[in-house]
């Protein structure tokens, strides 16, 4: 993928994708010190929202958070269902792009009628009816999309809620950020093999298998936005554990950063299914293939995710697809 070629350049999607690159050079973390300051008063918080907007972003800094030993409680939910909860003594970050998205929106308004003071909102647009119903909100610097799948903003407000965090952590962003943009756009101009472009067309069903942090659950939702083709999302070790059985001899499984300890389960299972496997990580894998990314440490996520974009826009444009036209798929899901 690359802006030098007009068959690539002529999408927004992929004007966007490569946007990430300028967006993560000139985000600030201290964005987000507010929402920290906040988990501090209450000890909890929900990020809510709806898919991209929740998925990974929500998903990523859970698992960080474990990872560093936070003893705040993190927990995360669709908007429909976090409205069956009392979120009273609970930081809740309402997260939708347009902020206009019917289910954030209610909830929002909930809380505000019940005299919540620690809700909050992320949106890529100014003066939304979701910031309007919050107590305080932060726009994204990424700006609006024009794509119908949201890219760039998927990774802004990822790294909104890991700033979060890294700021509860005591932790400084700054020089992991850094090296970010340099390995973003490596991770996103990768040469994809034709190879693994073929698998991928000829498959019945794409599976994307990896831990759950959102990257693999996300890439699985762009698949049905970007290559207009079945997908799954297989979490952590649940490819081994039966659906082997309904896998077709022919699809294609990537799993992003598999996990060592599992190498041989994962290659005796998908070999008896007939079933292509194609790793992305930063180092070489037994599976069929391996692309490989740059190693940017602690916001390791992030490359996968971009490296991932990559291989759906090349499926997609092998297909001769019109990457900003899906045929059903809506910018804004379900609109207040």
């Amino acid at each position: 993928m690359t802006l030098k070629d007009q068959n690539y350049a002529q999408y927004y999607l992929v004007q966007e994708m490569m946007g990430t690159v300028p967006t993560v050079e000139k985000f600030d973390p201290h964005c987000a010190d507010f929402v920290a300051d906040s988990i501090r008063r209450t000890g909890a918080v929900m990020f809510t929202g709806e898919g991209s907007s929740r998925i990974m972003p929500a998903k990523n800094a859970r698992r960080k958070a474990m990872q560093l030993g936070l003893k705040y409680n993190f927990q995360n939910e669709g908007s429909r269902q976090a409205m069956e909860y009392d979120l009273n003594g609970y930081t809740v970050l309402l997260d939708s792009n347009s902020g206009r998205t019917k289910e954030v929106l209610t909830l929002a308004k909930q809380l505000k009628a019940a005299g919540h003071k620690e809700a909050f909102s992320l949106s890529a647009n100014p003066d939304t009816p979701l910031e309007q119903a919050s107590v305080k909100g932060h726009v994204l610097g990424c700006g609006w999309e024009e794509a119908v799948a949201a890219t760039k903003s998927v990774v802004e407000q990822g790294l909104f809620c890991e700033a979060v965090v890294w700021n509860l952590a005591g932790k400084d962003m700054a020089p992991a950020l850094k090296a970010l943009p340099e390995k973003l756009q490596t991770a996103l101009t990768l040469d994809i093999p034709s190879e693994i472009v073929s698998w991928a067309k000829a498959a019945h069903t794409i599976y994307f298998a990896g831990m759950n942090d959102g990257v693999a659950e996300e890439l699985t939702l762009k698949t049905n936005e970007i290559t207009r083709r079945k997908s799954d999302f297989l979490e952590g070790t649940y490819a081994v554990h039966g659906i082997e059985e309904v896998m077709q001899e022919g699809d294609i499984v990537f799993v992003v950063n598999p996990i060592e300890a599992e190498y041989e389960k994962f290659q005796t299972v998908f070999a008896g299914a007939g079933v292509h496997v194609v790793a992305i990580d930063t180092k070489v894998t037994p599976f069929e293939r391996t692309i490989i990314v740059p190693d940017a440490g602690e916001l390791q996520s992030y490359v996968y995710l971009c490296a991932g974009w990559n291989v759906l826009v090349e499926i997609a444009m092998s297909d001769g697809i019109n990457l900003d036209k899906p045929q059903r798929a809506r910018k804004v899901g379900n609109e207040m």
